[in-house]
């Protein structure tokens, strides 16, 4: 009897020649389930507990600590409480399954204590910081890290709350708490959530999206050198501090997703998992696969249960202990290849299912998607996929990966690589369009212009490639020249059409918004360990004798421009028109009808397009001087469709409007 079709194939006949290893990779993951979870005696949830069990606990009786080293001889815990000198009170006993395990009386250990491991294996031994350690501390003046026991007479407890995220649209708001604050300094939880979720509320966003949040010795990895996956970063502040700003955020009506990176791991041996117990390929791949070529981190054995286990902990940990709405995996490309995608094309969908994909890293992102949404079915998972691999956000029961969306990582590539290598006239608006419709059916994605990797040192915010040297001279109000002009004429067309067209969600970096200047550099040996470029200059968009106001304003507009269409995204982007000659193009979602014209020079005057029949109103508009435009256009009138007797009956007219150059408008049918 022949199989039932899975979805993923019966909604793109284009991967039939590829069944046998679609469905290959299908039933590796169910099997692997079933052999987790002892073909179903308990749940994935179940199985995903290991926090609960590994780490430092506090119980009746005083004191548990467990730890997974299977290579080990010996292990000891040291701290504070032991002066740390190893003692045989504080030995460690083996368990089955390379386990060891340290009972403690109560008045021992307390809070705030530093401790580590010392480990002894076959030829050697070292100091660790335990692997499921959920506190890691860095002394100011050794610069040493280590563990630090987290129990406050009254610790606080996270909400319970109930809170749904708002999808439709997710606006998502990328930050990151250390350099959110306009000070030369490290930001903390307390002044992110004092300071700025205001600001994201106001913008109009529903969603932040926190990066580095996991524990990593050097701040200028971004956080993606991640060296303790279950202790939230203590350069911020504490636990109870990270998780009073998701209860705030909550309040304000904004999900909190973080970015998870189970892609890789930093490679540091004391602090991270490098060489826990004398053993390099413990938690990573063997041999030539254990170091990542082109990130100079590890590279995660998904084959292995252990591993498994610790990292789909990880995500359960992080959902349940702090309320998370979701994630951010970071990297996924890398995981999917054994390249890790590097040196590629991805030209047809051979390249997809050649052999050259890592079955078990396909098999952990799925199960790691089913534990996410069986812990919680409202939370949110989003890849941050460049290959186009097909099925990311497709459920794993149609032959998915159960992603909820993936990032369309082509968007801010085209918007970088038309800004770099062409002039204005040659912007065609068929080719905008295709880039930012460009997706998958079956598949939700997070559009953007641009995210943090487009701030970085070495590359340019999309205001900086447009402006440049000119922000320097040029921003205050009445001394505008062409450059700062164009610039900011086009930043908000980009970010209307980037947005408009969305067929899931929508995400800016902070500061993005309102074009924020030069480039983010993080404290490092070659800047003076300066902070001045890892921080947001809020000052720039407050001050109203500045430009940036205008584009910070145009951005609080477009999003309240489209969540004023009730179910945005069940409407399709329809395209009405385009003229690459013109260089105008216009397209409709619902009521709303979307009109572009690109042309540097051109303006046009009763431009016409065949619309249902009705009147229509401007509800935003580029060239709108609250928003630093010249107020070209009259949009206080109804504009009328003129009829035409050859689609009288298809009830459509002809809309005729005046486009200014460099302009967009939103206009909504009338009721």
């Amino acid at each position: 009897m022949k199989k039932e079709t899975l979805n993923l194939i019966k909604n793109d006949p284009y991967l039939e020649p590829y069944e046998e290893a679609i469905n290959g990779r299908y039933e590796y993951a169910w099997k692997k389930e079933a052999e987790l979870t002892q073909n179903g005696k308990i749940t994935l949830s179940d199985f995903a507990t290991g926090y609960l069990y590994f780490g430092m606990h506090r119980t009746d009786k005083g004191w548990v600590f467990r730890e997974w080293a299977p290579n080990a001889t010996g292990i000891y815990l040291v701290g504070t409480f032991s002066d740390w000198k190893e003692k045989e009170k504080f030995a460690l006993k083996p368990l089955e399954n390379g386990n060891w395990e340290i009972e403690l009386p109560a008045g021992v250990i307390h809070h705030e204590d530093l401790y580590k491991l010392h480990i002894y294996w076959e030829g050697g031994n070292g100091e660790r910081i335990p692997a499921w350690a959920t506190r890691v501390v860095q002394d100011e003046d050794t610069k040493i890290f280590s563990a630090q026991v987290w129990a406050p007479e009254k610790p606080y407890v996270a909400k319970e709350t109930g809170f749904k995220p708002f999808t439709d649209p997710l606006l998502i708001y990328e930050c990151h708490i250390g350099m959110a604050q306009q000070e030369d300094k490290v930001g903390n939880y307390n002044e992110f959530r004092e300071k700025i979720l205001p600001r994201v509320v106001k913008a109009g966003y529903n969603c932040i999206q926190i990066m580095a949040i996991q524990e990593h010795p050097y701040y200028g990895s971004f956080g993606y050198h991640v060296s303790s996956f279950f202790a939230p970063s203590s350069r911020f502040g504490t636990p109870d501090e990270l998780k009073q700003l998701i209860d705030a955020a909550h309040e304000m009506g904004l999900a909190v997703i973080m970015d998870i990176v189970h892609s890789h791991a930093v490679k540091n041996e004391v602090e991270g998992l490098g060489n826990f117990a004398g053993d390099p390929s413990q938690y990573f791949y063997p041999g030539t696969r254990r170091e990542h070529p082109a990130w100079d981190s590890l590279c995660f054995d998904y084959s292995k249960n252990e591993v498994i286990h610790f990292l789909l902990s990880n995500c359960k940990y992080w959902l349940e202990e702090y309320h998370f709405d979701g994630f951010r995996f970071d990297g996924v490309t890398s995981m999917l290849y054994y390249s890790h995608g590097l040196g590629e094309a991805f030209v047809n969908y051979g390249d997809y299912y050649n052999g050259h994909q890592d079955g078990n890293a396909i098999c952990y992102l799925t199960l790691a998607n089913k534990l996410i949404h069986e812990v919680d079915r409202s939370a949110i998972t989003i890849a941050e996929e460049v290959s186009g691999m097909p099925g990311l956000a497709v459920k794993p029961e149609e032959g998915g990966y159960g992603f909820d969306y993936r990032m369309a990582m082509n968007i801010p590539d085209y918007w970088i690589k038309i800004i770099k290598e062409k002039i204005d006239e040659d912007w065609k608006p068929s080719g905008i369009f295709w880039e930012v419709t460009n997706r998958r059916k079956d598949e939700k994605t997070i559009s953007y212009a641009e995210s943090h990797d487009q701030a970085l040192v070495g590359d340019k915010t999309i205001i900086f490639r447009l402006i440049d040297a000119d922000m320097y001279w040029h921003m205050q109000k009445g001394d505008e020249n062409y450059v700062v002009n164009r610039g900011i004429a086009l930043h908000k067309m980009i970010r209307l059409v980037t947005a408009s067209t969305i067929n899931g969600g929508y995400l800016n970096f902070m500061g993005n918004e309102f074009g924020h200047p030069e480039w983010i550099d993080f404290p490092r040996e070659g800047n003076g360990w300066s902070c001045k470029y890892a921080r947001r200059q809020w000052n720039l968009v407050d001050n109203k004798k500045l430009t940036y106001h205008y584009m910070g304003d145009f951005d609080a507009a477009m999003l309240k421009t489209i969540k004023s269409e009730d179910k945005f995204q069940e409407f399709p982007v329809e395209e009405i028109w385009h003229n690459d000659a013109d260089q105008v193009f216009a397209y409709r979602r619902g009521e709303l009808i979307f009109v572009f014209n690109f042309n540097l020079v051109r303006s046009f005057t009763d431009y016409g397009f065949l619309v249902t029949s009705g009147s229509y109103r401007v509800v935003l508009n580029t060239d709108d001087p609250a928003f630093g435009g010249n107020g070209f256009t009259d949009d206080t009138i109804t504009h009328f469709t003129l009829p035409d007797k050859l689609y009288q009956e298809e009830n459509k007219g002809w809309l005729q409007l005046y486009l200014p150059a460099r302009t967009a408008m939103v206009l909504r049918k009338s009721k």
